[in-house]
């Protein structure tokens, strides 16, 4: 649905993207992630058509953004950082002109009512946009997105402004979403981004240093691949069960941690995920498990490798622009 090949951009003797390529099929979620000034929203910026790229291309639906911008962009559903919203229309009246705006052939009364039910904004309608929350701006700026269901949405910082409750309200919603569209999620608040997402890009000071699913890059970044397991059931039978299983390399027994349960610490053979068998074996043994953790890193610690201290020294940055 959406390809990209080659995408620079720069600024002067700036290099804000460095001949960054990757491709997104249909109906599915990608986390877009990176620190401040990775070049994350230029990136998003290029395949709306917003800004021109310095040399690349971006298709969208097969249509080049750049050769073909008004088919490209009738594909997309675009919400900035930034919610590009007039604060003098009602929520009504901004949205009817957003329709004219994308000239939707959609039954006009339906389809809206249909979007603001779905981002939960019915209430607040016929207020105008200037005497909204920061939270219901955000919601809005969402449905402008939506009008004429476009099958790609692009959304840069979704949740910022909402609170916990519309933020889980607006994960379900985007999980939904990408059963029949193409979305692509931008944040920097990483449980959002692994609750949703089928894929993570990470782009770092330009460029792409990671693409894959959460679990391939929170295992394939891991140096030690190893499950620690808590389990009841005869100490030798079981030890000597999980070192006949296929790619275990070794185990070791950390002794009763719990009154009839030992602790096994298990190394499996790189590239091998060993949970799933490992509890199957336990059930049809019938030896209850009481816990069982992995040693894969979290999306968080390999977020930090990829990028370095980049990320810590922003949110430092932050934090001391806030005092």
């Amino acid at each position: 649905m959406i390809e990209v090949k080659n995408l620079t951009k720069r600024y002067g003797e700036n290099v804000a993207l460095n001949n960054i390529s990757f491709s997104v099929g249909k109906n599915t979620v990608i986390g877009f992630l990176g620190p401040n000034g990775a070049g994350k929203s230029t990136t998003m910026n290029i395949i709306t058509g917003y800004i021109s790229a310095s040399s690349g291309s971006v298709k969208v639906g097969g249509f080049d953004i750049l050769d073909q911008p008004n088919q490209a962009k009738k594909l997309i559903g675009y919400l900035p950082e930034i919610p590009p919203l007039y604060p003098d229309m009602t929520v009504w009246e901004y949205l009817n002109f957003v329709y004219e705006l994308k000239k939707v052939t959609l039954p006009r009364e339906k389809h809206i009512q249909e979007i603001c039910a779905l981002v939960k904004i019915l209430d607040v309608r016929k207020r105008l946009i200037a005497n909204l929350s920061k939270g219901y701006r955000q919601r809005v700026g969402f449905a402008q997105a939506l009008i004429g269901n476009p099958p790609v949405l692009i959304l840069d910082e979704p949740t910022v402004g909402l609170d916990p409750k519309q933020i889980i309200e607006m994960r379900n919603l985007i999980k939904s979403l990408g059963k029949n569209h193409t979305v692509i999620l931008s944040s920097h608040i990483l449980p959002e981004v692994q609750a949703v997402a089928e894929r993570i890009l990470v782009v770092n000071r330009g460029n792409l240093v990671a693409d894959g699913t959460p679990f391939e890059l929170e295992h394939n970044m891991s140096v030690e691949h190893h499950i620690t397991v808590r389990m009841e059931g005869d100490v030798e039978e079981v030890e000597k069960t999980l070192r006949g299983m296929k790619f275990v390399e070794d185990v070791q027994n950390f002794g009763e941690k719990e009154p009839g349960a030992w602790e096994y610490e298990i190394r499996v053979s790189e590239g091998h995920d060993l949970r799933k068998p490992l509890f199957l074996l336990a059930a049809k043994r019938n030896w209850p498990v009481l816990a069982m953790t992995s040693s894969d890193l979290s999306l968080e610690d390999v977020f930090l490798r990829l990028t370095g201290s980049t990320y810590l020294q922003d949110n430092l940055q932050k934090g001391g622009d806030a005092q």
